[in-house]
């Protein structure tokens, strides 16, 4: 998880549109490059990136945890938001289905839950291994960056055993796996991929909804 970065300034996001708001800065890396890969390929798709650096987007990063106390923190601008919350596992999983439900009761406010655990089971095996010698498969529930920083440790052939390593060097190096995979395998990312990996245009409904509410005011 994420360690939370400082909220951005309300001068900032009094110039725009559309808050999305995400639970880490790696979430906002998957969006800004998976979004330009989608636009390039429809243009009726927003170019999140692009919106962002037109001031028309502010990402929030909420740091992963005590979502409830977010849920009316920018209420009071009058902006419309979108919230993209990681599936995780029960039992949070239907807490965070709960919280969604109340932030879609707000006016101009949208709340989805991924439906694989989270953005990094979006990625494909094959663009992990266009960047690095990894024979990886997972499932939509499996901790990918758990698993790829096993094997980039493993790879590197040191003595002691992934198990043995404590859970605070486990915890670096699956945030600097996680990091990898939002950023570097993330632009890798084709169509072809993304179609494989989100048959239901999942990704695509999220860009489609970020974009409407960017045009509602």
């Amino acid at each position: 998880m994420d360690p939370i970065p400082e909220t951005p300034t309300h001068g900032t996001i009094d110039l725009a549109r559309v808050l999305v708001i995400v639970e880490g800065t790696n979430d906002i890396e998957f969006l800004r490059r998976i979004s330009l890969t989608l636009h390039a390929h429809d243009s009726d798709l927003p170019n999140l990136a692009e919106m962002e650096q037109q001031g028309q987007l502010v990402f929030v990063p909420f740091g992963g945890s005590n979502l409830p106390s977010w849920i009316y923190r920018f209420a009071s601008l009058g902006k419309p938001e979108f919230f993209l919350l990681d599936h995780e596992v029960p039992p949070e999983t239907e807490q965070r289905q709960e919280l969604a439900e109340v932030i879609n009761q707000r006016s101009q406010c949208r709340a989805t839950l991924t439906t694989k655990r989270s953005l990094e089971n979006y990625l494909h095996p094959a663009a992990i291994r266009e960047v690095a010698p990894i024979e990886l498969a997972f499932g939509d529930f499996d901790p990918v960056a758990i698993l790829v920083a096993k094997q980039l440790y493993e790879n590197g052939l040191h003595d002691r055993p992934w198990e043995l390593l404590s859970r605070r060097s486990q915890n670096r190096l699956s945030s600097r796996a996680k990091r990898w995979l939002n950023t570097q395998v993330a632009a890798h990312m084709t169509i072809d991929y993304l179609q494989e990996r989100d048959p239901a245009g999942e990704i695509a409904t999220w860009l489609t909804t970020i974009g409407q509410l960017a045009h509602s005011v």
